[in-house]
């Protein structure tokens, strides 16, 4: 049952999202930290080069 789940959430729009996730020093404590966010498979480039 559980595959049968699992591959009918391949299909369709969930997959033209991407899971980004960078790194980024945190201006008050120097530390760095995790940023993650959805993106559209589009927009990956332009959200990691910000």
């Amino acid at each position: 049952m559980a595959k049968k789940a699992v591959a009918s959430m391949q299909k369709g729009e969930g997959r033209s999202y991407a899971k980004v996730i960078k790194m980024v020093k945190s201006p008050k404590t120097g530390a760095y930290i995790f940023d993650e966010k959805i993106v559209h498979n589009d927009d990956v480039k332009a959200h990691l080069a910000k």
